[in-house]
């Protein structure tokens, strides 16, 4: 595969340090580019503002830098590409793909309770459509994308568009491939329900900023770990809506808590011990199924590289 038909990203929220499980989606998305002979680069998502901590990029990357994990370009970061999502939501507006949303998160479980929706645990509630036809009077808070399947709903300027979206979901249901976890598919109306573009805060959702600029970094593989699995069909509808192309997806084990539950940063994992970075390494290779190594990081790195091509 030549070079150029290659590019991967590794995209942490300086929210906090990396920790374990961070570094194994890391270095899973490093080995694959690399293995394929690819680019690979570093995106610090810190749309969400309130919970970016100062100084927690330049950690992070010095992290990576310690592990030898080393993108091929400057970072890019999400807080400066704001006029990129505003043009992508003005055309989704604009094709009848995204529509204002009134309602407040109280109104929400309301409205999901009348419909007998009950929320799981760690679950969002599925939005309801209320606003869809339109706000009655009241003021926008939210901007949502349709995720309803069915042409004949849909708004007259957004027909045109949706021909190659309608032929990816049948009956609701959007299947894709995963590279590690292979056939995938969600229900997105029932699932998610037409899901946020940009907040009652104004700041911009997840879906929207990691799409656009997956497409404006030319991005090819998408290999992040498996608690993200959920959102690629959001990001797929998202992109075709757009009329941007799909990456290929991998998704990595996670590394689990003493609770059983993802280890994360809500639950106090620890920062990641750089100070012996090779143990640090070994101990992700382990969970992506590759075979310790020793020596330094550079030569257990290019074994990695090796054993990652046999995968």
């Amino acid at each position: 595969m030549p070079k150029s038909a290659y590019i991967g990203r590794f995209a942490p929220s300086p929210t906090g340090p990396l920790h374990a499980g961070s570094l194994v989606a890391a270095l899973a998305s490093w080995l694959d580019a690399r293995a394929h002979g690819g680019t690979w680069l570093v995106r610090i998502e810190d749309v969400d503002t309130p919970r970016c901590l100062p100084g927690m990029d330049a950690l992070i990357l010095q992290q990576l830098a310690a592990c030898g994990l080393h993108p091929d370009a400057p970072p890019t970061y999400q807080s400066q590409r704001g006029p990129r999502y505003q043009q992508a939501l003005d055309q989704l507006v604009a094709s009848g793909w995204a529509y204002p949303c009134a309602c407040s998160r109280k109104e929400i479980e309301i409205a999901c309770a009348a419909l007998g929706q009950v929320r799981g645990r760690n679950a969002e509630l599925v939005y309801p459509g209320t606003c869809r036809s339109g706000l009655l009077g009241r003021p926008a808070r939210a901007w949502r994308l349709r995720t309803d399947a069915f042409k004949e709903n849909w708004p007259p300027a957004l027909i045109p568009s949706a021909q190659a979206a309608i032929k990816s979901i049948v009956d609701g249901v959007l299947t894709w491939h995963d590279r590690q976890l292979g056939l995938q598919q969600q229900n997105l109306p029932k699932e998610v329900g037409d899901f946020v573009l940009r907040r009652a805060d104004g700041l911009w959702a997840y879906q929207l900023a990691v799409v656009v600029d997956d497409a404006a970094q030319g991005i090819t593989h998408v290999v992040r770990g498996q608690d993200l699995a959920d959102n690629t069909p959001r990001q797929i509808w998202l992109q075709q809506a757009l009329g941007l192309p799909t990456p290929q997806y991998l998704h990595t084990p996670l590394v689990l808590g003493p609770n059983g539950e993802k280890l994360s940063k809500q639950n106090g994992a620890q920062a990641l011990d750089v100070a012996q970075p090779l143990a640090a390494l070994n101990a992700a290779a382990q969970v992506l199924g590759l075979a310790a190594c020793g020596g330094d990081v550079a030569s257990a790195l290019a074994q990695w590289v090796g054993q990652w091509k046999c995968k």
